[in-house]
């Protein structure tokens, strides 16, 4: 038995000797809401020769731990590409505890008459005990080709293999290998929203019906992680019931603290002794906190403690650190202070995730600590394990709410599995973009959470990646003139895009987030101001993607007459879209974590291999020639194993060449004897090379023996 197992196990046993485990049934604040799911067949299956688009849809309702009958009033609508209602049904079903099925038979037609082609949307709207829950799906009725989608090739994944080199000072860098579409980042894929029997999760798929009795289960965190690992996930978060550590869904006032504690960090350890044995795959185990009746669940992924409200019957917290039950405001406080990472888990509109009286209220705390929204989750009580679940249930409404409310989060889908199939449910996966040659760590996963650099998939083998100027998906960035907004879509599987939309909305307006276009590529001149910008994509099979949004602060030339002060003529010089309109020798591109970047994960690093070695870089620009100025500017780190204080071993030539690469200026030379612990800024100028195309070019020259790295970040050519 290995160490984790130990400790989970000793903890378990200790709480059962102590009495800790409550009622066995399912906690009511945490799983009493009305739930309604809508499921539309994207296309007909052509069984019925007279009505080729003839198909059923399957209203869903279940309203756990409903303690009396109730009725559902129910109206489906199918509307047309143009928005006019062309169909209607509706009724009322009682509910009484139990999952309820109301199935429409739809002979493909409005009223008898034969539909145009085109992408309907299915919408329906259920209403029970105060409680509305809408959900929508587009269908495809006729023919209708596939979308037009920029040329894109899929970036590589977790199977892809890539080969490295070390230099000499340890550092791994790719070899011939080149980043995918000028994009370097790998795609992981797996679920963040899980449970086992740490709380109320981990139930043999033989008898799980819906949420377990707290820590009755016979399943835990390793459990889960082999179990996702061998059905082919890269990651897995057990986020546990925060109030279910005293092993009750209500408060067990004899639990002992200590017990609580040590269930928590028998979780950590757990998901430490996985990942060291396993290369690859990545177990994570944090907290689900607050409960949905008045509250509002979210994942917190990093935290190192148990954070909650209840006390025993001596007045002792069962937790590490006190966090007041619903009070979020505090919550998003302590999390920023800690560095803390959240999601919001399956959110509503309203009634959750209140500040002030506001549901999704914002605060500048909530905003850095809450990085992911679960736009659609899987039924949390599957069993399903052939990726075949019907039932789901979309958020985008309330991500939408929370981003216009400020939050910057982007979109994710998970499983909520209750039940031993840990992401098997659904072909639904959360797609995270790490730095190409990066290791799959906890480190470099929240690293990745807290870039936005994040997707949603109903289909684990497509891919949505949003850039906007060449900025990748998840940044924040200032622009002056026009915006191109790109959705870059693939699919290993041969799918298609059926539609494509571009969503566009102001963070803190508190608004409607609208929709901008339906092409694949979209340029705009947005107002100056604050704007955020989505993908979204439904495939020929119906299955959808959200990309992660775009935050834009649009300044003067934006909308308006008045042209920028200064035009930038080097295009990514922050290099945060790797390769992209730059020429460089093989490794320069590199966002290892060894030497930091002056600005956000990626620079330019020449030489470091402590051997003769010449790299170098550049880009062609031209200068325009009524520019009244040019200045080329950038930072510069020089990281140096010489000691000498005398003599230049290792040299950086910072020249102007010709488009035909011969040298114009070589403007300056810094060597060893520049290290530094920082960076510097240096600036020339350039405007006596007005009317030319230049190339802006780096050449760094390393000696034999010792080893000299210059980095390079954030490059500028400013003209006006």
């Amino acid at each position: 038995m290995n160490k984790s197992k130990m400790l989970s196990r000793l903890a378990m046993m200790l709480i059962l000797s102590s009495g800790v485990i409550g009622a066995v049934h399912a906690s009511k604040a945490d799983h009493h809401e009305f739930e309604a799911t809508l499921h539309a067949p994207f296309a007909a299956d052509g069984a019925d020769q007279e009505r080729p688009e003839a198909r059923t849809f399957k209203l869903a309702f279940d309203f756990p731990l409903l303690e009396r009958e109730q009725d559902v009033q129910w109206r489906l609508e199918l509307v047309s590409p143009d928005g006019v209602v062309v169909q209607q049904w509706q009724g009322v079903q009682r509910i009484a505890g139990r999952p309820v099925d109301v199935s429409i038979a739809w002979d493909g037609r409005a009223d008898g008459l034969i539909l145009t082609d085109g992408v309907y949307l299915a919408r329906m709207q259920a209403v029970t005990g105060g409680e509305t829950v809408e959900q929508s799906w587009e269908i495809s009725v006729g023919h209708n080709p596939a979308q037009a989608m920029p040329a894109f090739k899929a970036l590589p994944t977790s199977a892809t293999p890539v080969r490295s080199a070390t230099r000499a000072n340890g550092r791994v860098v790719q070899g011939a290998v080149a980043a995918t579409a000028s994009l370097p980042y790998t795609v992981y894929l797996g679920n963040l929203h899980s449970q086992t029997n740490h709380s109320d999760g981990g139930g043999p798929l033989g008898s799980c019906t819906g949420a377990q009795a707290p820590q009755s289960a016979a399943l835990g965190p390793a459990d889960a992680y082999q179990y996702a690992m061998n059905k082919g996930l890269d990651f897995l978060m057990a986020s546990e019931h925060n109030h279910m550590f005293d092993g009750s869904d209500s408060t067990n006032a004899s639990a002992d603290p200590a017990v609580a504690k040590a269930l928590f960090q028998s979780g950590l350890t757990a998901a430490a002794n996985f990942n060291s044995a396993h290369a690859g795959f990545l177990g994570m185990y944090g907290l689900e906190w607050g409960v949905i009746n008045n509250g509002g669940h979210m994942n917190i992924f990093n935290t190192t403690e148990l954070l909650g409200w209840e006390s025993n019957g001596s007045g002792q917290l069962i937790a590490d650190t006190l966090t007041p039950k619903n009070d979020y405001a505090t919550l998003y406080t302590l999390m920023r202070q800690r560095g803390y990472v959240g999601q919001f888990n399956h959110p509503e509109s309203s009634g959750q995730f209140l500040v002030n009286g506001t549901a999704l209220g914002y605060t500048a705390d909530g905003d850095q600590a809450m990085a992911l929204c679960e736009v659609l989750n899987t039924s949390a009580f599957s069993t399903n394990t052939s990726e075949t679940e019907t039932g789901r249930s979309t958020y985008e409404g309330a991500c939408n709410k929370a981003l216009e409310a400020g939050f910057h989060v982007a979109f994710s889908t998970d499983q909520d599995n209750h039940c031993a199939n840990w992401g098997a449910s659904y072909t639904n996966r959360t797609g995270v973009l790490l730095p190409t040659g990066t290791s799959l760590t906890s480190a470099s996963m929240i690293a990745a959470i807290k870039a936005r650099r994040v997707f949603a998939t109903m289909d684990k083998t497509s891919q949505l990646i949003l850039t906007a100027n060449g900025h990748v998906m998840g940044e924040r960035f200032t622009n002056s003139g026009s915006l191109n907004l790109v959705a870059n879509f693939a699919s290993s599987s041969g799918k298609t895009v059926s539609t494509v939309k571009m969503y566009e909305g102001v963070p803190g307006r508190n608004g409607t987030v609208t929709q901008l276009s339906a092409t694949a590529s979209t340029t705009i001149t947005p107002a100056v101001g604050e704007h955020f910008y989505y993908a979204k994509i439904t495939q020929n099979d119906g299955n959808i993607l959200w990309s992660a949004p775009v935050w834009v602060t649009q300044t003067t030339g934006g909308g308006g007459t008045t042209p920028p002060a200064a035009t930038q003529l080097i295009v990514n010089g922050g290099f945060e879209s790797g390769a992209s309109s730059w020429t460089a020798t093989s490794g320069v591109i590199s966002s290892d974590s060894s030497q930091a970047a002056h600005g956000g994960t990626f620079k330019a690093w020449l030489d470091g291999y402590g051997s003769a070695h010449t790299d170098t870089l550049y880009q062609t620009v031209t200068i325009p020639a009524d520019a009244t100025s040019a200045t080329l500017a950038f930072w510069l780190k020089v990281v140096s194993s010489e000691t000498t204080t005398t003599t230049a071993y290792d040299t950086l030539k910072v020249q102007v060449r010709s488009s035909a690469n011969a040298v114009l200026a070589t403007l300056a030379t810094y060597s060893n004897l520049n290290k530094g612990s920082t960076y510097v800024q240096k600036s020339f100028d350039l405007s006596a090379y007005k009317g030319q195309t230049v190339r802006i070019y780096f050449e760094g020259v390393e000696g034999s023996t010792v080893s000299t790295a210059f980095l390079i970040d954030d490059v500028t050519l400013n003209v006006q």
